[in-house]
This record gives C-alpha cells, structure tokens and sequence, in this order.
C-alpha cells in the first residue's frame, strides 16, 4: 500500500483497493489490472521503465504469498499464546474459552474435559455463587478453580442470569421462592436451574428443588417472596448416571465422572482399551476402542476418508473409516453416539490413529443420554 501510494501517486482509498486484490488470494493473482496505473504512475514521479516493471512483478509476486503468509505469522502468534496459556494458565483458558462458546472446534464437554485432564478443578453453576460466565475462585491450595457461569446453562438468558448477580449482590437469596420474586424468573428458568443443580445451596437435592420451582406461584407485590413454606418432602436420591444424563440435557456437559466411566466395566468384558492405552501398543496392533462421538470429518481433499474423534474418561482416539468401511457399516458410522471401533493401530512417530474395521453402535448403552457430535462432512 505505501509503495503505490508513495511511488505510483496513488490515493489512500486506491492503495487500499490494491491490498483487497491481494487479500483475495488467487493462483493467478489479483493484480493485473492494476499495472498499467501502476507502471504510468512510477514513469510520472521519474522511475525508469525497468524499474517501474520490476517493482511491479515484486508486488505482484508477493501478491501469490503475501495473505497466506500474513495469515500464517497471525494464526502462529495465536498459537503460541493458546499453548503458553494452556500450559501455564489452563483454568483461565478453560473459563475464557467456555465464555466466548460458540467458538472453534470442540464443545463445551471436550474443553472441561481436556482441562480436567490437566488437573483444573471445577465448581458447579450456583444462583449463590456463579455470576453470569465462568469465573476463577483461589482453593485451598492457592490456585484457581472454574466456576462455572449461569451462561452455561441452556434456558438461561443473558438479562435472567445478570439479574440473579445483582439481586444475590444487594441480598442474598434465602429460598427459591426468594429468588425467582426478585430476579423476576419465570417457571421455564426455575426448571432449568433445578435440573443443572444450580439451587444446590437454596435445596441440596435435585428432584426437591424442581419441586420447588414447579410449586413457586406469581403473587401480588407486596406478597413476592413471601409464600408460605410448605412441608418439605423426601424424595429419592439421583442416581450418579440420571444426574449425568440432566447435566446434559440443561448445559451439555457435566462435571462429574465422564458417561463411558460408568460403562467401564461393561466395556472390559468386551476387552475394549482406553485410549490412554493406545499409547502403549504397538505398530499394527490390533484394537478395540471405544468412547463418544464427538467429531466427524470428512474433507473433500480426504479421498472419501472419513476421520472421527472419539472420547472416553481417559482422552481421545482418532479413527480413520475407509470409504468401503463406510458404505458397508454406514448407519453407524454416521449415527453412533457411543462407537465401538475394531482395527488396526497405527502409530507413526508417536501420531496415533486406529484404521477402522467394523464399526459398531451402542448408543443404546447410554439410555437417556443425548450427546450431539459436531459434524463436518
């Protein structure tokens, strides 16, 4: 841009005109029907023919490199940071990537779960302790745990969960009649705060804190807050796995054991490994691996190869499906959300992947649990 403006006379608006050319990144480049104006406007201000032509092959040849390079200087200083920060830092980048969500390539569940992995404590979403997104609260030890925000929760809206921080800020909430009077929350809120666990600290157990949102009733001003306090009733504990399966259902994910911990055992009577293990074998191996679909990929560049991207309590296993695995097993290749993969690994300096043999479906193991998969095919 300086060297047309400064060279060729040409306007700011005009230069800027030249780096769009050149931002718009093309085999053949972008620039040709700038060079005539460019040429003349160096011959004006006393450059020499040859002079004026090889700067503009100079601009032109930086034009064929020029953006992806630029791109690749940004996308590295981007990298690098992301890695400093996961290494050094990895609570804060947990909380900073759950608050810009929807972003990239992995959900919610993949990021608690690779923090998790490398040691960062969470504490669940609370009306009397989150704020709106995810925070870090200092432990015992010193070092920041993440709590999760009211943003993470699937029903609630930005204004519902800034009103819960502002009321619990002037007074703390005393009970869930309490605090949906004050921050105005309707009966669709009160329901998805229950079923996340988030009145934990107004109503320890799940099922007694529905029903107490469910029996919460729109009185008259003067009354708001004041309902009269009914006989609280015994209900049944939740078990770990329904508790999993509303962790889901109300935020997509869940901090308690991963869903294929609970299938562990059942898994091992099939002598399915961990992806930990993958590790650990050999070239050729042959395997069976098992975990939810989190990633299917298919690149038009991939020759029909699809790639997919499996998780388990211990990490992630990547599978490469032929196109021929594919069309023979296709209902669950494409639908499995719990995928067991037989193959062969295949390990090559220390990049791991299992070459898919037969793919089986046993969504029907996780019951009630819904687990959506992020597609690119």
């Amino acid at each position: 841009m300086e060297i047309a403006v400064v060279a060729a006379g040409f306007t700011p608006g005009e230069s800027d005109q030249v780096r769009r050319s050149m931002a718009a990144w093309q085999r053949r480049g972008g620039l040709e029907h700038f060079k005539e104006k460019l040429i003349s406007g160096m011959l004006q201000r006393g450059y020499t023919q040859q002079f004026a032509e090889q700067i503009y092959q100079q601009i032109l040849g930086f034009g064929s490199y020029g953006f992806p390079e630029s791109h690749a200087a940004s996308f590295g200083l981007l990298a690098y940071a992301s890695a400093w920060l996961r290494c050094h830092e990895p609570a804060a980048f947990c909380a900073g990537l759950l608050n810009s969500y929807p972003m990239g390539f992995y959900a919610p569940a993949q990021l608690i779960a690779d923090a998790k992995r490398n040691g960062v404590r969470f504490r669940p979403a609370d009306v009397s302790f989150s704020q709106r997104e995810c925070t870090l609260e200092i432990n015992g030890q010193g070092r920041p745990d993440v709590r999760i925000g009211l943003n993470m929760i699937k029903a609630m809206n930005e204004q519902q969960a800034q009103a819960i921080v502002d009321m619990r800020c002037k007074q703390k909430f005393t009970s869930v009649d309490d605090l949906a009077h004050r921050a105005k929350l309707n009966r669709r809120t009160l329901e998805a705060l229950s079923k996340s666990g988030a009145l934990a600290s107004l109503i320890e157990q799940r099922p007694a804190a529905r029903w107490s949102a469910l029996g919460v009733e729109r009185l008259p001003a003067l009354l708001a807050g004041h309902a009269t306090q009914e006989t609280t009733l015994d209900f049944p504990n939740m078990s770990e796995g329904r508790e999993i399966v509303a962790d889901y259902q109300s935020m997509g994910f869940t901090l308690k054991r991963h869903p294929v911990a609970l299938l562990r055992q059942r898994l091992q009577s099939l002598k399915v490994q961990q992806a930990k293990q993958l590790g650990t074998l050999r070239d050729g191996a042959a395997v069976r691996i098992a975990g939810i679909v989190t990633h299917r990929q298919r690149p038009q560049t991939a020759a029909g190869v699809m790639f997919v991207s499996l998780e388990d309590e211990t990490g992630s296993s990547n599978i490469v499906i032929w196109k021929e695995v594919q069309e023979t097993q296709r209902d669950a290749v494409l639908h499995s959300q719990l995928m067991i993969v037989q193959g062969r690994l295949q390990n090559a300096n220390n990049v791991i992947h299992v070459i898919a043999h037969q793919v089986r479906d046993y969504g029907h193991w996780l019951g009630e649990l819904t687990i959506d998969s992020r597609d690119f095919r």
